[in-house]
């Protein structure tokens, strides 16, 4: 009896390039490259664009007068509501402060109000309530609020899903930051934001100036250099005066 015969090597080749594309389908393989998650703290913390709540708290000084600082603290206050605001702007009026007090709140309301109505806040924007206070024995301020979109960090500082220590050796092992850096500095990046809408855009180009565009053209049609030329104490260099 003749022993069987060996496939041929074509054969054996196709039949390992096929057993190749059936493991290549399957469907319980785990391949996992690159971090766990972004290494890129912007990515982690990205700055959004969302609805907030800008506050001023007034206090009560001496009879319910407004002092300089707190009417100028209130005139920005005004303004950014003027410009930003949505809606009515809330007066929180404390409640149930210590005695002697209330005539003084309500002088200090009653002053917020008339100067509300001379930056612009009629009183029809502007809504009247009250709270209740929890220590009479505390300074109560009376508190101004509106609603303004605001540029924040989307996600929440604080959190640390990794332990930093040995506890964690795969962390360890990949040599990563860990997920709370830089949320700090996108939050302070943020809260610095004036107008949130310079983050989606920006700005158009402001009013140009004629008369110094008309006169650099002249320049330029005399053939004269149209730059400007920096003097200071007979010394043309700006760099010499760096630090002075």
């Amino acid at each position: 009896m003749s022993p069987p015969s060996l496939p041929k090597p074509s054969v054996l080749a196709a039949a390992a390039t096929a057993a190749l594309l059936l493991g290549a389908c399957r469907s319980d393989r785990v391949a996992t490259t690159g971090s766990l998650y972004p290494t890129d703290y912007r990515a982690r913390h990205p700055i959004v664009l969302a609805d907030g709540v800008r506050s001023l708290d007034v206090f009560v000084m001496g009879t319910g007068h407004i002092d300089p600082r707190q009417a100028a603290d209130l005139d920005a206050f005004m303004l950014e509501f003027r410009r930003y605001g949505r809606g009515t702007l809330v007066l929180d009026i404390p409640r149930g402060v210590a005695p002697g007090i209330g005539a003084a709140v309500e002088r200090t309301g009653a002053a917020i109000r008339r100067i509300g109505a001379e930056n612009g806040v009629p009183p029809g924007r502007m809504t009247v309530t009250s709270y209740a206070v929890a220590n009479p024995g505390l300074a109560a301020p009376l508190r101004l609020s509106f609603q303004r979109m605001e540029a924040r960090v989307g996600s929440q500082c604080g959190a640390w899903p990794q332990d930093l220590g040995v506890g964690d050796a795969g962390f360890s092992g990949r040599n990563e930051s860990h997920w709370n850096l830089g949320c700090a500095s996108q939050a302070n990046f943020a809260a610095q934001i004036a107008d949130p809408v310079d983050l989606v855009r920006g700005r158009p180009e402001g009013r140009i100036d004629t008369t110094r565009r008309t006169g650099d053209i002249m320049k330029l049609r005399d053939g004269k250099d149209p730059s400007t030329e920096w003097r200071q104490d007979g010394k043309t260099s700006v760099k010499s005066q760096v630090g002075q």
